[in-house]
């Protein structure tokens, strides 16, 4: 990552859009792309390659994609349920594919339909597909280990079951794993200690993202902890959109400006122009009025004599070809 310390990854137009009950317009959502990725966002989860009729919010995702791939210099990631998504993602020209793996069975199964036996089989058909790829063409394929810090079903999962469902991932062919604390169970002793085992199994380079969600205020905290083992990519929704279904009224992604904002403070590199960031709320309110949108850092605005980043140069860095 040329030019920055960490890297921001936009997940609103996929997680956050997926958890409201409003339908944002193709419109809305290229001039929200654009405005992030003029901001100085890299990469941005622009969707998800789910069934129009589960996730009706996310039904353009292909043609969201086509967009997002004009925008130079932008990686533009999606999420797949299955192979059938990835194809779907692989033909749409998205850069980055998340398959998510619950590392709880019972939440596979309820959510997915899929036995870990069957997921492990998904992400070896997936992986021989993106081999099938020209070498320039290939999508970086990613296996989100979901419910890795706790399961609103199971309750606490052990880490071993988590390293061990992450090495069993990497070897189907993965090119690496993420941590994602789908029901906010994290705190920052629990992601240093998780970080730290799954990597004695995967090894340093396959795992250095984290999912986190902020359900119990815990969100930049676990940031935080994640950074001080070296993780470089944290995800990140826009004014934490879309809330959380597992605790009503409790915000559901860390918010972008306000991760963004903490970042830039202590000095590291981000590549985006926080100005221009805030700005972009605009643009999303407007298109969905009455969806809360949270975040400090928009309340309150910038500190005086701020010291933004001077890394302006969006391209640098990208994986995107």
């Amino acid at each position: 990552m040329t030019g920055i310390d960490v890297l921001v990854s936009e997940v609103g137009p996929r997680d956050g859009l997926q958890s409201i009950d409003s339908i944002m317009s193709l419109d809305a959502k290229k001039a929200w792309i654009a405005a992030e990725a003029a901001a100085g966002v890299r990469e941005i989860e622009v969707g998800s390659f789910v069934p129009a009729h589960i996730l009706p919010q996310l039904a353009d995702t292909a043609e969201v994609v086509a967009y997002a791939r004009t925008i130079p210099g932008l990686t533009v990631a999606v999420l797949v349920p299955n192979l059938k998504g990835a194809e779907a993602a692989i033909a749409a020209g998205a850069h980055k594919i998340t398959l998510p793996v619950s590392v709880s069975e019972t939440h596979s199964l309820k959510n997915v339909r899929r036995t870990h036996a069957q997921m492990l089989e998904a992400t070896r058909a997936i992986a021989e597909l993106v081999r099938a790829q020209p070498a320039d063409q290939r999508p970086h394929f990613e296996a989100g280990l979901s419910t890795a810090f706790g399961c609103t079903i199971e309750g606490a999962i052990p880490e071993a079951q988590v390293a061990r469902l992450g090495e069993q991932l990497m070897a189907a062919g993965a090119d690496e794993v993420g941590l994602s604390d789908t029901s906010g169970y994290a705190d920052p002793a629990a992601v240093k200690r998780l970080i730290s085992t799954v990597r004695s199994a995967v090894g340093d380079a396959a795992l250095t993202g984290l999912h986190l969600h902020n359900t119990r205020g815990l969100g930049l905290a676990n940031a935080l902890a994640g950074l001080d083992l070296g993780i470089t990519t944290l995800d990140a929704s826009l004014g934490g959109l879309g809330g959380c279904p597992f605790a009503p009224g409790a915000s559901g992604n860390i918010v972008t400006e306000d991760l963004v904002f903490m970042l830039e403070a202590m000095g590291l590199k981000t590549g985006v122009d926080l100005d221009k960031l805030l700005a972009v709320r605009r643009i999303v309110q407007a298109a969905l009025p009455g969806e809360d949108m949270y975040g400090f850092t928009p309340d309150a605005g910038l500190p005086l004599g701020f010291r933004r980043s001077t890394q302006t140069d969006r391209t640098a860095g990208s994986e995107a070809g």
